[in-house]
């Protein structure tokens, strides 16, 4: 059994945010009731292409992205825009411990189910709600996305090439972090708000919001800041405290050089050719080397571009320096310790056969992550949850589905 196997949610979300925190519970064990509108279902269905390819190579209907996200959950379509809908989440919510929504600030309370109307029918419900700015504030009304988080947040202020350099600009990361981060900040509060239940505490509303978690994940960049005054610039892939910790060129490629500390930067000037570094007065310890940056690099640039990143990384590792190759993710996936660590898994799908996905990084000793089922087809398990969990009988349910409410 998994750790949260006793708990059920209800999952209101799309996209990313509300469905990552749900995928994490649901790994845990937890019942995940995702409701979703009727014929469309969540946003990201339709972002595809890529979408899941069948046994003969053709696309289905099942976007990748949706797939990244919704591993474990049940899909329920309910049209809770009808009285009839909004009936059947509220007898939904009665019985869940945890409900999860990312609706803009009042848009669910025109349904009666937002957290005043629920708490009076289920006080000890758990009720989460994730948006682009919080509950409260001038920019609360506002919808928000990752990628204008991003940049609104300062992240992209301090990702980019430097001022001057070929390339310079503001740059956003690879994926939606800020939505993932929210995701992780989300289930941290919702297992808090459980502990602080199981105390004897009732249930309560968490108001997350995508722009502070992303201000709090500025983490040191925003200490530098606010211990100096001065804000952090852009510096390609260096490091703003730590020297040297960017990627340099070898003979045929890049690869990451993160040395942390003084005795590493010997070991590496050892193995570089050039230990007269380690005792040059302006790169002896890190502080210098932050101080003499400018000169520093160069020198490591001339030096690491006649040997291979293999061979960098065969040496380094034996005299014990941190480094690593630049993968792109057919190589990640191809890495020997990512292959030891199963982090690529397969599920039974009812359209493909099989759906690939991406493992739970959580290892728990005694209540291990459990795959149960592949992400749900739109409406997979309606008739399955109404009858287990609200006790109706197949013509009940058919008669809403009759009248287009689910």
């Amino acid at each position: 059994m998994g750790a949260l196997s006793h708990l059920r949610v209800l999952d209101l979300s799309r996209v990313l945010a509300g469905p990552w925190s749900g995928q994490i519970l649901a790994d845990l064990g937890a019942e995940v009731i995702k409701v979703e509108r009727p014929g469309s279902g969540d946003d990201t269905r339709a972002w595809g292409p890529p979408f899941l390819k069948d046994a003969y190579g053709e696309n289905t209907s099942e976007a990748a992205y949706y797939l990244s996200a919704n591993r474990n959950k049940q899909s329920v379509t309910i049209d809770f825009t009808r009285p009839e809908g909004q009936a059947l989440v509220r007898e939904l919510a009665c019985r869940s411990d945890i409900l999860i929504e990312n609706f803009k600030v009042g848009g669910l309370a025109a349904y009666g189910l937002d957290y005043a109307s629920l708490k009076a029918i289920n006080p000890k419900l758990i009720y989460c709600s994730i948006t682009g700015f919080g509950q409260t504030g001038p920019y609360a009304k506002r919808a928000g996305y990752d990628f204008m988080i991003q940049g609104l947040g300062g992240l992209m202020s301090l990702t980019g090439q430097p001022e001057g350099a070929e390339g310079a600009g503001p740059v956003k990361v690879g994926v939606a972090l800020t939505d993932i981060l929210t995701g992780l900040y989300s289930t941290v509060a919702i297992l808090a708000a459980l502990a602080h239940r199981d105390q004897g505490g009732g249930g309560q509303h968490i108001d997350m919001a995508l722009l502070d978690v992303q201000v709090a994940c500025l983490a040191n960049q925003a200490m530098n800041y606010l211990a100096t005054g001065n804000a952090p610039k852009r510096l390609g892939n260096a490091h703003p405290n730590i020297v040297p910790y960017q990627d340099f060129p070898t003979a045929d490629g890049d690869f990451i050089l993160t040395v942390g500390n003084d005795g590493q930067f010997r070991k590496f000037a050892e193995v570089a050719g050039q230990p007269q570094w380690a005792d040059d007065t302006r790169f002896a310890t890190n502080t210098q080397r932050v101080a003499n940056r400018a000169v520093l690099i160069p020198l490591i640039r001339q030096a690491t571009v006649f040997k291979t990143t293999a061979e960098w990384v065969a040496q380094l590792e034996r005299a014990g320096v941190p480094c690593g190759p630049i993968n792109d993710l057919a190589q990640v996936f191809a890495d020997p310790q990512v292959k030891a660590r199963g982090l690529a898994i397969e599920l039974p799908h009812a359209l493909a056969g099989k759906v690939p996905q991406v493992a739970s990084p959580i290892r728990l000793s005694e209540t291990p992550v459990e795959y149960r089922h592949a992400p749900p087809l739109l409406g997979e398990h309606t008739l399955e949850v109404l009858q287990r969990v609200l006790g109706m009988d197949a013509q009940a349910v058919a008669a809403f589905k009759e009248a287009g409410v689910l």
